[in-house]
């Protein structure tokens, strides 16, 4: 990918952060999509503005995202790549008042997460990058003028805060980081304290800033089991963790699958539990996360 698109890119994720971060002083419009299942304007608003901007750089990719239910029909098309937009990951956060939302977009190449953009407004944090272009991140805000003949050096700008990966420390009897959903802890919690307590369990909103936690090494392993995650919360994530060099596979230690056939094809659920994390936490943990979730279950 040359270098004017991914600053584009960078600028259109950034760009509509702020105007979600500027919207949210306003009050919202609040849509109940599905059972705990929420929308806004803004995150129908910033749905569109994502995909044109997207289908402006690159018109012979597929997209597909959230707001959009039409557009899933293509994921079965014949496209070599597809763009994954999530407007507003961690809309009950948003509409809430809390930080921890993001907007994301993921790029999925070969049925394989490649690429991935994480921007966190009220952070004021980006996180982007992917398998052979890096990793990177950046807080406060960029020029974000269009691209002209000082495009190398705008790039440079972003590109010049490399990602440092620090493996937080191996998981012991006092120090073991989890990262787990509020509903995923409330339905396993006690049979997961029960056979990890040396774990400490924490939650944040969006899907894309827990796997950032562990990506950044402030915690060791995330764990997602309620079965609701869909392609454009997981591809742009998971590109940055497997750039990371995390382990990211399911409870059974299976790979995650990005296939059509392992997809639910109305809403592009994944099939599978999710498990992201440095490896001597997965190899510590998983065994004892799968057991508790079987224990769990009526």
């Amino acid at each position: 990918m040359d270098a004017e698109r991914l600053l584009k890119i960078h600028h259109l994720v950034q760009g509509c952060g702020q105007q979600a971060k500027q919207m949210a002083t306003q009050p919202l419009q609040v849509f109940e999509k599905s059972r705990h299942d929420y929308v806004t304007n803004v995150d129908r608003l910033l749905d569109q503005q994502l995909s044109k901007g997207i289908a402006n750089l690159f018109p012979q990719d597929g997209i597909i995202t959230e707001e959009n239910a039409h557009s899933r029909q293509s994921f079965r098309s014949e496209y070599s790549r597809f763009w994954f937009i999530d407007p507003i990951d961690g809309t009950s956060d948003f509409i809430h008042g809390k930080p921890h939302y993001a907007v994301m977009v993921g790029l999925l190449e070969a049925n394989q997460p490649t690429a991935g953009w994480i921007y966190a407004p009220a952070l004021d944090q980006m996180y982007w990058g992917g398998l052979g272009l890096g990793l990177f991140q950046s807080t406060g805000r960029t020029p974000t003028d269009a691209v002209t003949s000082d495009a190398v050096t705008s790039i440079d700008q972003i590109t010049q805060n490399p990602l440092i990966l620090k493996e937080p420390t191996p998981p012991s009897q006092t120090f073991c980081p989890v990262l787990i959903g509020s509903t995923d802890r409330r339905r396993y919690g006690e049979a997961m304290t029960h056979l990890i307590p040396e774990a400490q369990f924490t939650s944040i909103g969006s899907f894309g800033l827990k796997v950032m936690e562990v990506v950044c090494g402030r915690a060791g392993l995330y764990v997602y089991l309620s079965g609701r995650v869909k392609l454009w919360d997981t591809v742009g994530p998971i590109a940055l963790a497997r750039a990371a060099g995390l382990v990211c596979c399911d409870l059974a230690g299976n790979p995650l699958h990005f296939t059509p056939d392992a997809i639910e094809p109305e809403t592009l659920t994944h099939g599978q539990s999710i498990v992201v994390g440095w490896a001597s936490y997965v190899e510590a943990l998983r065994s004892r996360l799968q057991k508790a979730v079987l224990l769990s279950q009526p």
